[in-house]
């Protein structure tokens, strides 16, 4: 190969990986626009699951409703309860909600105290306001009731 073809070979390379580089830098670029655009951040709904010890209660399954719409439900593996125990938030819903007062409900099924099928419910009424919304459908046990308890706690406005 001649000392030119050499040069343009490389000089080729070169431009390869700067041009590699730029498509990468705009492929991130266009999945944050498209996150802006499907979540804008005044309508924007978040809400995870978290499990504090798990002595009490085993998840199996989780749903969610909206206004009395199901929203979002999982089922869970050994895997994922595991990693719930272990101080796991996991992701179970992301979506768009108009300002205006709503009514989240969350069932929890799974095996209770002394091995028995377990079905409870939690639910909150808020108001959405123009700001993100973060909920957490929280599991704890009460060691006094020797019990698990649900809840649905809103976080903090960042």
């Amino acid at each position: 190969m001649s000392a030119t073809a050499q040069a343009q070979s490389e000089f080729s390379a070169g431009e390869l990986e700067t041009l590699k580089t730029q498509v990468l830098k705009l492929n991130r670029d266009l999945l944050i626009l498209e996150e802006d655009l499907l979540y804008p951040a005044q309508s924007q709904v978040a809400i995870y699951v978290s499990m504090d010890v798990g002595n009490y209660f085993q998840l199996d399954a989780v749903k969610l409703l909206i206004d009395e719409q199901l929203t979002a439900s999982h089922l869970y593996t050994e895997h994922q309860r595991d990693a719930l125990i272990r101080g796991g938030i996991q992701p179970l819903y992301k979506g768009n909600l108009k300002a205006g007062n709503y009514e989240f409900s969350a069932f929890f099924t799974g095996i209770g105290p002394q091995g028995r099928e377990y079905k409870r419910a939690a639910s909150l009424e808020l108001e959405k306001t123009d700001e993100p919304l973060v909920l957490e459908l929280r599991i704890a046990d009460s060691v006094g009731k020797q019990q698990p308890e649900f809840e649905l706690v809103p976080w903090p406005a960042p």
